[in-house]
């Protein structure tokens, strides 16, 4: 894909190829290619539509309805906020205040659009001339081009502190100042697209994240949820977010967005929940009780398993391993709950002579603090039966430990 043929794809003969690949995505690609070429369609442009129309149909889980007129590279969708994600973020942005915002990087637009549709004017800023003609395009598709606009420049020399709208066309800017800085960095390397765990090795680099909070108070940056919290900034908020149990993502907030040190935010459906605390607490060691909390990947990352355990009156049965155990089960956005039915120190012939006795011929295998590999396990345990088990592989006052349970509905 090329400047060109994007162009090409905004023709109404574009559009008419794009409308006729979305048909043929689930079918045969070299098939669906000879049908556009049957219908007159150039090569190239026959392939940039098959392209763009695979690209939208994955970015139906990020970007919901949106995606079918939006347009894409493969790794700028993989960056992509969530739609969910962006719009809460935006949200906060649009409740502490913030009325105009340069997005540095602003690769496909996900974060920009999301905050101008909450009304903040946005000035993205996007290195590759690609990625922000196709930001620039969305832009449009999505309804909010006058209140995003993009320019082509390296973000790192882009100074925020002496911004200048006549770079993006703007006619006038009506007297105030960007008062927020958005940047959400590339985290894998270029030419390989391996994830990139350094900081340092962000583009751009961590030391331009942290300097763009010296510059302007009110910045945000994404970064891996693997991140160390040694690395963050004093002051500053991180935030570790999970979309239905799947942890997507960590973001640090600067100055006044910052309200508490560490925050898990859980979304669930449409419904988002916070956690917060210090990050640094922790929750006191006892035995294996009843019930099982397996908290959500958010809590976790977080350092706010102590603080979730203090609202299910639990404790951890190893400090250093983040499963929660409780006398009752309590309803919970933060963890998954497990009734334990047995527990028994880790013995494959023990197990497997336990899971025959209860004709457990199906387990869900969880782990924390095990090396055991479940695939093998499920192997040599040899199933049979008609019921259906969790077991949770970890240790108990150090000691390799597996649990028999079954899930909390």
């Amino acid at each position: 894909m090329d400047l060109d043929l994007l162009a090409a794809l905004r023709t109404p003969d574009g559009e008419t190829a794009l409308a006729t690949a979305a048909k043929l995505t689930d079918g045969d690609p070299l098939l669906a290619a000879a049908t556009l070429r049957a219908a007159g369609v150039p090569a190239g442009l026959a392939a940039a539509a098959l392209t763009q129309a695979e690209l939208r149909r994955r970015a139906v889980g990020k970007f919901g309805p949106d995606a079918a007129g939006m347009y894409f590279t493969r790794a700028g969708l993989e960056q992509a906020t969530r739609g969910p994600v962006a719009a809460r973020r935006a949200a906060r942005l649009r409740a502490a205040g913030v009325r105009t915002m340069v997005d540095v990087g602003c690769g496909l637009g996900a974060d920009a659009i999301a905050a101008a549709r909450t009304g903040i004017r946005v000035y993205g800023v996007e290195a590759d001339p690609l990625t922000a003609a196709m930001a620039a395009a969305n832009a449009e598709a999505t309804g909010v081009a006058d209140r995003f606009t993009v320019t082509t420049g390296d973000a790192t020399r882009f100074d925020v502190t002496q911004f200048d709208v006549t770079r993006f066309g703007a006619t006038r800017f009506g007297g105030d100042p960007v008062d927020a800085v958005f940047c959400d960095p590339a985290r894998r390397r270029a030419g390989t697209g391996r994830r990139v765990f350094d900081p340092a090795a962000y583009s751009p680099p961590w030391d331009f994240l942290l300097g763009l909070a010296e510059r302007v108070p009110r910045t945000v940056f994404k970064v891996a949820p693997g991140i160390d919290h040694a690395v963050l900034p004093a002051g500053a908020e991180a935030e570790w977010v999970s979309v239905d149990g799947d942890l997507v993502e960590a973001a640090v907030w600067c100055g006044p967005l910052a309200d508490v040190p560490r925050r898990a935010t859980v979304l669930a459906g449409p419904v988002a929940h916070d956690l917060t605390g210090p990050g640094t607490g922790r929750a006191p060691v006892g035995p294996v009780r009843r019930y099982l909390y397996d908290p959500d990947g958010a809590v976790v990352r977080s350092h706010l398993v102590a603080q979730f355990a203090d609202t299910v009156d639990g404790t951890l049965a190893d400090p250093e391993i983040a499963y929660v155990y409780a006398d009752r089960a309590v309803p919970t956005p933060y963890a998954r709950c497990l009734e334990v039915v047995d527990v028994l120190p880790f013995s494959l012939k023990r197990l497997r002579a336990l899971l025959r006795d209860r004709a457990v011929g199906r387990v869900e295998i969880l782990k924390r603090g095990s090396a055991l590999e479940p695939e093998r396990l499920r192997r040599d345990l040899r199933l049979s039966g008609p019921e259906s088990a969790s077991l949770v592989l970890t240790r108990v006052a150090d000691a390799p430990t597996v649990l028999l349970c079954h899930p909390v509905r």
